[in-house]
């Protein structure tokens, strides 16, 4: 996934190529993903949303989704679809686009959920979605340098519910995508150049953070019972 392209999930649907280096069958293709591929492409997205770029931005989403997601043309489409309209919706800092912005997630997780059988809710996952979008929102507009717990420890939740695994297992890969969304913060206060360094550590905190990712969902859990949340991490 893109800045508010869900992190979390790498869909894919039968009748397509599995992404390169994949394993296993389609039905686990968003288990299944080269975590430089997608780091570079969610690190251009990011670019682009920032820039307000929303051809390029769709652009990069259609690449994500197909050549990642490993999704058929036509819910490639729908699906960046639905992922612009939710960042354009919340793009405006007066909030006035929130429950809109919920709604488009949410029928994207419907989408995801339906082609991998996967046991998460749609709408609980689009509520986690929200939420770590809020999260980095606040952290911008306080204008605080550093690493956010909380940031992480939403994105983390947001993981373990749609892979249905632990949160802990999830947490390398979180603090990765905040420290990521540090350097694309402090590119965005430096003026948004497109030749800043700010970039290549953007993206190479990307590619960690899927690296982490994997080695954590490679494998669909036998009993997903349980495993949504740790609820006293």
């Amino acid at each position: 996934m893109l800045r508010r392209l869900t992190p979390a999930l790498h869909a894919g649907t039968a009748g397509v190529s599995l992404p390169h280096g994949a394993q296993g069958t389609r039905r686990d293709a968003h288990r299944s993903f080269d975590p430089s591929l997608v780091g570079a492409l969610e690190c251009s997205a990011w670019v682009a949303y920032y820039r307000r770029d929303w051809l390029a931005f769709l652009t990069a989403a259609v690449r994500v989704s197909r050549h990642v997601f490993g999704l058929s043309w036509r819910t490639t489409i729908q699906c960046s679809w639905l992922v612009l309209r939710a960042n354009q919706l919340w793009a405006p800092a007066n909030g006035n686009g929130v429950q809109r912005s919920r709604r488009m997630m949410e029928r994207f997780y419907a989408i995801v959920q339906g082609l991998y059988e996967e046991p998460f809710d749609p709408a609980s996952a689009a509520a986690l979605e929200i939420e770590w979008w809020r999260v980095h929102r606040d952290h911008q507009l306080s204008g605080r340098e550093g690493s956010s717990p909380e940031l992480a420890d939403a994105l983390a939740r947001l993981y373990a519910h749609v892979y249905s695994v632990p949160q802990r297992t999830v947490t390398a890969a979180a603090q990765q995508r905040a420290l990521a969304m540090r350097h694309s913060d402090q590119w965005v206060r430096a003026g948004c150049d497109p030749s800043s360094e700010l970039i290549d550590l953007e993206r190479a905190a990307l590619v960690r953070s899927y690296s982490a990712l994997l080695a954590a969902v490679r494998q669909r859990p036998d009993n997903s019972e349980g495993t949504h949340h740790d609820r006293d991490l």
